[in-house]
């Protein structure tokens, strides 16, 4: 079946917002992306702020769905699995596309808390948490939602080492190094962690 108008809006919206950022992106932008007339974006969508948070929801399902298959491709131990969650970020970090994780630029974007983005981002973020604590319990530790919440922090620091820092240091040439670093301390980490 081919995409709906719909969809191909939504996915045009979630490159160039993506890419662009939200602000600095127009409609027009988006449009001119997906080669998509107004009265179709009007036929779907009220508003610039409604687009964004189904581009926001697209970009949320389609993360977590490749998170989630790069795991259960690379790895059927438990501890195995919580490394490959890393590999998957160092592959996501040296890829074409990254341009750092769109739930943290909304959080940057959209300063009220209370904002719309801003609930979103954060439930995208619990998300994750809630994946590490499903994989932390699995392996065993004995309290998998710290371990959870200590992995998250460390997968958010490299997150932003590697768009703030990584793309520009040694002019880009090693954006895939915080991963790395986040995933050797994740191992230290889970190698003194008591167990069940």
């Amino acid at each position: 079946m081919p995409p709906s108008r719909r969809n191909e809006l939504i996915d045009a919206a979630m490159r160039v917002f993506y890419k662009y950022g939200f602000h600095a992106s127009s409609l027009d932008d988006v449009l001119n992306e997906g080669g998509i007339s107004r009265m179709t974006l009007y036929n779907h969508f009220k508003s610039k702020d409604e687009l964004i948070l189904a581009a926001m929801r697209r970009r949320d399902e389609i993360f977590r769905n490749k998170l989630m298959k790069f795991v259960d491709s690379r790895a059927k131990a438990p501890r195995e699995r919580i490394a490959a969650v890393f590999d998957f970020h160092e592959d996501w970090f040296t890829g074409n596309e990254f341009c750092g994780c769109m739930f943290i630029n909304a959080a940057a974007e959209f300063s009220s808390a209370d904002s719309a983005p801003r609930r979103l981002a954060s439930e995208h973020k619990q998300e994750i948490v809630r994946y590490l604590r499903d994989l932390c319990e699995q392996a065993g530790f004995a309290d998998p939602i710290e371990m959870a919440e200590r992995l998250n922090i460390l997968l958010e620091g490299a997150i932003v080492a590697a768009r703030v820092v990584g793309q520009v240091a040694n002019n880009g040439k090693n954006p895939g190094g915080p991963a790395k670093r986040a995933k050797e301390m994740a191992l230290e980490i889970m190698d003194r962690a008591p167990m069940n």
